[in-house]
Parts: structure tokens; sequence; C-alpha cells
């Protein structure tokens, strides 16, 4: 993978970790505004991938709503970003939380463009031993959420003259994984949800699209497992690529899919996992 310039079509050194290859190559490139004009919501904006596609929209051009229940953390990546970003309090499972936030964003920025149905929890469990409780708990946030949050911005976005709605499933929305039912089922959930919205809102110039990152290096793996620091080398070794992936790698796609390049895009599943679901075999 290379970005052109200077070192397009060297090998790097074999002795160079990918991961540093990668953070030269792939991540580095210059902004050109591609979301000039747009105003953006973004949630679970506070850190790992959520502020990583904060950051590359403001960086392209858009003004953002960052929305998470990390309230700290959110305002000051908020403050970070400068003047055109604003912090919003969101438990995406509120309806009210989700009518403060369209508001905000109409109210600070004048529209609302685009959407990033980000948020999301995990939680590793036996199914015999995963209860009600819990299993309705990650559904309420990654289910529910993502179905209020497209509900709610319709309005707006049609009074735009359309808009691009991205929802964060997952690789566990094409396949399954053993521990994770109650993860797999709501991700499993947005990727259908998404075909339904596309399908209903293409006629106003809604594009919905679902993104399925595979493991990527953030700190929600860790919180699920317990505060355990997961082996990342490790798991990055049974995917194609031989490494996790990073935020900025799905904030890219993210901007793609919020950017006008897009346009003809949308019903679709856009896969960032490093190779993980090309293959059907149990171990590689």
């Amino acid at each position: 993978m290379t970005r052109g310039g200077d070192d397009r079509g060297q090998s790097p050194s074999p002795a160079e970790p990918i991961v540093s290859r990668v953070s030269k190559q792939t991540l580095s490139s210059e902004p050109s505004g591609r979301l000039a004009g747009k105003v953006a919501l973004i949630t679970g904006a506070a850190r790992g991938q959520g502020a990583a596609a904060a950051r590359r929209f403001v960086a392209e051009g858009a003004r953002v709503v960052l929305a998470d229940v990390t309230d700290d953390e959110g305002k000051q990546l908020a403050d970070e970003l400068g003047p055109a970003a604003a912090y919003q309090h969101l438990d995406v499972g509120a309806e009210d939380d989700w009518a403060l936030a369209v508001e905000r964003a109409v109210a600070e920025f004048g529209a609302l463009n685009v959407l990033v149905n980000n948020a999301g929890i995990l939680h590793f469990s036996e199914l015999a031993k995963t209860s009600l409780a819990d299993y309705e708990r990650v559904l309420r946030v990654n289910q529910v959420g993502t179905f209020l949050g497209m509900r709610s911005v319709v309005d707006p976005m049609t009074a735009a003259g359309g808009g691009s709605i991205v929802n964060v499933s997952s690789v566990e929305g094409l396949a399954g994984m053993p521990f994770l039912v109650a993860y797999t089922a709501s991700k499993f959930a947005i990727r259908g949800m998404t075909k339904v919205a596309a399908l209903e809102l293409g006629d106003k110039g809604i594009r919905v699209n679902s993104l399925h990152p595979g493991v990527i290096d953030t700190r929600m793996v860790q919180d699920a497992a317990g505060g355990v620091e997961p082996d990342m080398a490790l798991i990055g070794k049974k995917v194609a690529l031989r490494r996790v992936g990073r935020p900025e790698e799905i904030a890219g796609l993210a901007l793609f899919l919020a950017s006008d390049e897009s346009s003809y895009c949308t019903g679709g599943e856009f896969v960032a996992d490093g190779g993980a679901t090309a293959t059907h075999a149990l171990k590689i």
C-alpha cells in the first residue's frame, strides 16, 4: 500500500513493523475538502473509531457534532477540534436524547447531512450463560440506537435535500462468532435495517450503507474483556493482512461513504477486516 510521492513503488524494509508502514503510508493523506459544506453527527465519538472519524471529517471540511455518553472525553475532543466541532451528550437508546442531538446539529451548524451510527458495546458470554438483561443491554445500544438514529435524521436530511447514513455494523454482522450472541444479533440487525432504510429513503436522496469492521485496535475489546489486555498481535496473525486494523482506517471508509464520492452507493455492505471474511477456513 502506497500513498504516492517519493515512496511510490518502493517496498518498505522487511524489518519495519507492518503497523508502522501503515501509519506512514495509508493514514497520512493530505485533506482535500471532501466533506466541505457538510454537517455530520457521529455517535460514540469520544474515542476509538468515532473519534478518528470526527478528526478526519473535520480535517476534510465538515462541521461535526460529537455525540457520546463519555462527556469529559467528548468535550475535550470537541475543544481540540475547534469551532467546527461541538459536543452533545447522547444515550443512543433514549429518544429524547436523539431529538436534542439533531436539534443541536441544525441549530449550531444550520443543517444535517451525515449520520454515522458508530456507538456500540460488546459483551462476551456463552449463549447458555447470557442473561436477558445483558442481551437486552447490548441490543438497546447497538440495534435500538441505530434504529432511533436513522429515524431521527429523516426529516432534517430531507429538508437538506438528501444525505448519507453510515451504520457501523461488524464482521459479526456477516457471520457468527462464539461468545458474542447478543453482539452478533445486533450487528446482523443493523445490516438488515440498513437495507430497509435504503429502500425507503432513496427517493428522498438519503443513502444508507453499512460498514463492517473486523478487529480494530480500540479500548472496546479490552473493556468488554474486563480490563484484560488482549494480545492484538496474536489476533492479527489470524487474518490475511497479518495485523489488526486501526481506527483511522475505518474512518477513511466512513469518509468515503459520507462524501459525494459514494453518490451511487446505497444499501451496500462495506467491509474493512484485513481479509478475515475472505475464507471459510477455521484456521489460516
